[in-house]
C-alpha cells in the first residue's frame, strides 16, 4: 500500500482528520476536488478562534497545517474506490491510482435549494440557511423563511429565526400548516403569507423582497431556506457500506463504516453538521483509524515473529 490512510475531501473534516492522522506518523494523502460546500458564504461563524474568517482562509490554513506535518495533497476529484489487496485502490478521474490501507471519506453534501428565481443567486449571500452561522450578522433586521420540500426543518426554522429579529415573515409555500403548527408561529409573533412565491426581488446585487404571486413586492433583508440535504456518498454507497433507515450511510460514534478500514466524516453522514462539528467528526474518525492501523501492524510484527 502506497499510503496509510487515503482522505477524500479537503474540508474541515477531512484536514481535521488528515491533521491528526499525520501528527500519529501515518502516511496520509488528501484528495481534494476544490468544491467545498460553504465557499458561497461570505464567512463562517461558530468556529472558536476562527470566527469571521472566510471559507477560503479556513481551508488554507488547514490545509498548510496538515502538510507541515507530512500530509501530501493531490487536487483531483476520486471517481472510484476499490478493496484491493488488504486495503484501497483509489482512483482519480485523471486514471491515477493511489493506494492506501484505509479511507477517510469527507465528501460533504449538496444543497437542493428551491427552485425560485433569484434563490440560487442570493446563495450565501441574502439566501442563508443556518442561523447558527449567520444570524447574528442579520440580527433585527427583516427576515423571511421560504418553506420546501423539507417541511420539517422549514416549519422549525420559521419558529427558530424569530430568535434573531422580530420582524419574521414566514412564506409557507407547498407546506400546508397544520392547526397547531399555526398557533405556535402566531404565539412567537411571526407573519404568514399563503400567497405563492414568485421570485426573490434583487436590485444592484442586493436582496430587497419577496414578490408573490399578486404582484406585491414584501420588503425583505435577508431570506433562510431549508435545502434538502443530499449526501455526496456515491463512493461510499459503491463500497456497499451500509445504510440505515434514514437512506444516510450508517457509521457509529467514531465513524466507522460497515466496510473494515473506511470511516466517513462530516456532513457525507451527518447533514445538520456545522464546520467545528465536521472538524470534530474528523479529528474523532482519525484516532480510531489510527487504533485500526496500530492492531494491523501488531498482526503483522506477530506473523513475522512466527
Amino acid at each position: 500500500m502506497g499510503y496509510d490512510v487515503a482522505v477524500i475531501g479537503g474540508g474541515a473534516a477531512g484536514l481535521s482528520a488528515a491533521l491528526v492522522l499525520a501528527r500519529s506518523r501515518r502516511q496520509v494523502v488528501i484528495i481534494d476536488s476544490g468544491e467545498p460546500r460553504n465557499m458561497a458564504a461570505e464567512t463562517t461563524h461558530g468556529f472558536l478562534t476562527r470566527d469571521g474568517a472566510t471559507p477560503a482562509e479556513m481551508l488554507t490554513l488547514g490545509t498548510t497545517e496538515a502538510l507541515r506535518y507530512g500530509a501530501q495533497l493531490l487536487t483531483g476529484r476520486v471517481v472510484d474506490i476499490d478493496v484491493a489487496d488488504g486495503g484501497f485502490a483509489v482512483e482519480t478521474a485523471t486514471g491515477q491510482v493511489i493506494t492506501a490501507r484505509s479511507v477517510v471519506l469527507a465528501t460533504g453534501l449538496r444543497d437542493e435549494l428551491p427552485t425560485i428565481p433569484g434563490v440560487r443567486e442570493q446563495w450565501g449571500k441574502g439566501v442563508l440557511h443556518c442561523p447558527y452561522c449567520h444570524g447574528y450578522e442579520v440580527r433585527g433586521e427583516p427576515l423571511a423563511v421560504l418553506g420546501g420540500a423539507n417541511r420539517m426543518f422549514s416549519v422549525h426554522q420559521a419558529s427558530l429565526v424569530r430568535q434573531w429579529s422580530d420582524d419574521v415573515t414566514f412564506f409557507p409555500r407547498e407546506i400546508d400548516l397544520s392547526g397547531d403548527e399555526r398557533r405556535r408561529l402566531s404565539a412567537r409573533g411571526i407573519r404568514v403569507v399563503e400567497e405563492d412565491v414568485v421570485q426573490v426581488v434583487v436590485r444592484d446585487g442586493e436582496l430587497r423582497g419577496v414578490e408573490v404571486e399578486s404582484g406585491q413586492v414584501i420588503p425583505r433583508r435577508v431570506i433562510f431556506v431549508g435545502p434538502c440535504f443530499s449526501p455526496r456518498d456515491e463512493l461510499l454507497t459503491r463500497l456497499r457500506c451500509a445504510v440505515g433507515d434514514d437512506g444516510w450511510v450508517a457509521v457509529d460514534a467514531t465513524g466507522r463504516t460497515s466496510v473494515p478500514g473506511v470511516w466517513a466524516a462530516g456532513n457525507v453522514v451527518d447533514s445538520p453538521a456545522q464546520l467545528i462539528h465536521a472538524a470534530a467528526a474528523g479529528s474523532k474518525a482519525a484516532v480510531a483509524v489510527n487504533h485500526y492501523l496500530l492492531e494491523q501492524d501488531i498482526e503483522s510484527s506477530l506473523m513475522i515473529a512466527g
